[in-house]
């Protein structure tokens, strides 16, 4: 299933309640990314649907692997290009704005490139 901006961004919320609090609901969701529930209910279902997470009986939402694996990579790709714009000087809320854009459209391969140089050049 071919994941769009918007479920990637579910997906790496997901990754980062469950990292500040263990347990993630909808209304956890909801309320961090300032989107309806019905909005939230919708997305857990087609993530679901594909494969990405899964609820328990207690409604906590879950990252399979698959889930998780993108996850990890859009947050650190989110990380990466806010942490370079902020230090070429650009404020912090633009850069999170803009990472969280730049997240979604490069390649894999392009980030990886990057990032390796990055390591290189400051090693």
């Amino acid at each position: 299933m071919k994941l769009h901006a918007s479920g990637e961004d579910y997906l790496e919320t997901i990754l980062v309640l469950q990292k500040k609090r263990g347990m993630v609901r909808s209304v956890d969701v909801a309320r961090h990314m300032e989107v309806s529930k019905p909005s939230v209910c919708h997305a857990v279902a087609t993530l679901r649907d594909g494969g990405f997470l899964m609820m328990d009986e207690n409604h906590f939402l879950h990252l399979t692997d698959v889930g998780r694996e993108v996850a990890e990579q859009i947050y650190e790709k989110h990380r990466f290009f806010t942490d370079r714009l902020i230090e070429a000087g650009v404020d912090p809320v633009t850069a999170e704005k803009d990472a969280c854009r730049i997240e979604h459209v490069i390649s894999q391969e392009s980030f990886e490139r990057l990032r390796d140089a990055y390591k290189t050049k400051n090693e």
